[in-house]
C-alpha cells in the first residue's frame, strides 16, 4: 500500500492507466461495481493529496512559517517540511 505522497500520485497514475486500458481483471460472476469505486477513491486521494501539496506550497511562497503551516496539518513543523518541502533536506 502506498504510503508517501509520491507513492499514493504514481499509484493512482497507474491506475488511472489501467482504468483506461481496460486492463483490470474482475473475478467472474462478481460485480465489479465495488472494485471501481476503490478505484474512484484511490484517484480522488491523490487529487486530494495533490491539493494539500499545492496549498502548502502556495502558503509557503506567501511567506508562512513551517510551523504556522503544520499546526494545520496536525504535525510537527519538522514534519511537515520533511514531507511538503520541495528542497532536499
Amino acid at each position: 500500500m502506498p504510503r508517501t505522497l509520491r507513492d499514493i500520485q504514481t499509484h493512482a497514475d497507474d491506475l488511472a492507466a489501467r482504468f483506461e486500458s481496460d486492463e483490470f481483471e474482475f473475478v467472474e460472476d462478481k460485480d465489479g461495481t465495488p472494485l471501481l469505486e476503490v478505484a474512484k477513491a484511490v484517484l480522488a486521494r491523490a487529487k486530494s493529496e495533490q491539493r494539500l501539496v499545492d496549498a502548502v506550497q502556495t502558503a509557503r511562497s506567501a511567506g508562512l512559517s513551517w510551523s504556522a503551516i503544520s499546526m494545520y496539518l496536525g504535525t510537527t513543523a519538522e514534519a511537515a517540511r520533511q514531507r511538503y518541502s520541495p528542497e532536499p533536506g
